[in-house]
């Protein structure tokens, strides 16, 4: 998960709790070694004082002195706490070293790690790109120092599957990468070396790389699959050099993010979920699915973890949101998703259940990413690519109304490839909305979703109150 929405305030109720004091601050009172790390395996070494209670506003005056960042790209990036476990974004009062002293309170608050995971956690403090920064700014950065650091994020998160991308986009962005670390103009055979020495997972998805098939597609030829990988790499590099013109380093890592940039989800806060999946049988168990949930300035994406691709993707304008507490012993956080949606040529309302303990989070980003469209001048934090404008232009709605529920959504905007929502295959609630009345289609609970009810066997109709229009 990553953004932070929430105070840090460790959970009172929470018998685990461990860290919930802070260690005086005049025990950190002399100079203390810092290590800031950045993507690409470097990192920025500090001498601070008064580590205790120094804010991510005094680090952030230093690290960007350290990096040369200049003044018109301060706010691209922000201070993270990240572990395999948790990822936060802090805000600029906050201190880090307090927060860390309450890692394992959000541990147990916001992951279903296990005691002993938990215990032997412990966070590193990173400097990254900042959520809350609109693309549209990004593109006017042209300080190489600055395209460097979002470069390496972003290659990171498309090596990893984080940003599940097409062949034609993993391929023109391997080959940027093989320009920016090889220079332009090589010849084949030096390339293909070059390849087969820093391997093809340091340019392209890993996922992509290993691919899948088990023991028989091994069989069939691995060393064919290779190949044709490489192809794809060295196609990618050649369209660089199309031109006959020598890039310069920028250039190329501008071209780069720009590429970045079509994937919808790019510089998304990412939390864990998991969703149903769909009953196979009558006596058949549901099971659950493990999500990626990708929330930015632009909308919320539901990505399978495991198959790397989008599995729903709703601009603001296209969904409401709802976050439900746990009612009993056993039950989970739920964040609720509620988009338009056909079911056998009907519309209907379409309700995913996210099941995570980090919903509450969620819900609060969603909600703060909304705040901060409605607030933008001239809809700058609001900035969306050319499709989506076309979507919501086709649509006519206005997405500025808390959680969409003051009036219709435009129609789900379907993509093709990876980035294509695949809703036919999600576990989802129908309803269907006719003017003042919503009832339910086909349930898939015991209860509606709309009214809370704890008991009743028959569905009815049920009356659109003043509460549910205002979400």
């Amino acid at each position: 998960m990553e953004g932070d929405v929430c105070s840090f305030r460790p959970d009172s109720s929470d018998d685990h709790s461990q860290r919930g004091s802070v260690a005086s601050s005049a025990t950190l009172s002399h100079s203390q070694d810092v290590l800031i790390y950045l993507f690409g395996d470097s990192a920025v070494h500090l001498t601070v004082e008064a580590l205790g209670s120094v804010t991510v506003q005094e680090l952030g005056r230093s690290v960007r002195e350290a990096l040369h960042v200049p003044d018109c790209a301060q706010d691209a990036f922000a201070f993270w706490l990240s572990s395999p476990l948790l990822e936060l974004q802090l805000k600029s009062r906050h201190q880090p070293y307090k927060v860390c002293r309450q890692w394992q309170d959000l541990l147990y608050r916001f992951t279903v790690a296990s005691e002993e995971d938990i215990s032997q956690d412990e966070p590193c403090l990173q400097y990254r790109r900042n959520v809350f920064y609109p693309k549209s700014k990004e593109l006017q950065i042209e300080d190489e120092g600055v395209l460097r650091l979002l470069y390496e994020e972003a290659k990171s998160n498309i090596i990893t599957g984080r940003y599940p991308c097409d062949p034609e986009h993993w391929a023109s962005l391997g080959g940027l990468s093989l320009a920016l670390d090889e220079g332009t103009g090589m010849d084949r055979q030096k390339l293909t070396t070059t390849i087969r020495e820093k391997k093809l997972s340091s340019f392209l998805p890993v996922h992509v790389v290993i691919g899948g098939g088990g023991l028989f597609s091994t069989l069939r030829g691995k060393s064919s699959r290779q190949a044709g990988l490489e192809e794809n790499l060295l196609e990618g590099y050649r369209k660089i050099n199309i031109s006959g013109d020598s890039l310069l380093h920028s250039e190329i890592l501008q071209q780069y993010l720009r590429t970045c940039h079509s994937l919808p989800y790019y510089g998304c806060a990412f939390f864990d979920g998991e969703i149903d999946k769909p009953a196979q049988g009558i006596l058949q168990r549901v099971r659950r699915k493990a999500v990626n949930v990708s929330i930015s300035l632009e909308g919320v994406y539901v990505m399978d973890v495991k198959e790397k691709h989008v599995l729903l993707g709703l601009r603001f304008s296209e969904l409401s949101w709802d976050h439900s507490y746990p009612e009993e012993e056993g039950d989970s956080h739920i964040l609720w998703l509620e988009f338009d949606g056909d079911e056998d040529g009907t519309p209907v309302n379409k309700l995913l259940k996210i099941y995570s303990k980090q919903a509450e989070l969620m819900s609060g980003f969603i909600e703060f990413c909304m705040e901060l469209r409605s607030v933008s001048e001239g809809g700058a934090a609001a900035e969306t690519d050319g499709d989506a404008g076309q979507s919501q232009q086709a649509s006519g709605k206005d997405d500025s109304g808390k959680n969409g529920r003051g009036g219709r959504r435009g129609m789900l905007r379907r993509q093709s490839s990876v980035v294509c929502s695949r809703v036919h295959s999600l576990n989802t609630i129908n309803y269907v909305d006719n003017g003042k009345e919503i009832k339910c289609l086909k349930p898939k609970r015991a209860a509606s979703f709309f009214t809370r009810q704890t008991s009743g066997p028959m569905y009815s109709s049920v009356q659109v109150t003043e509460n549910l229009e205002q979400g």
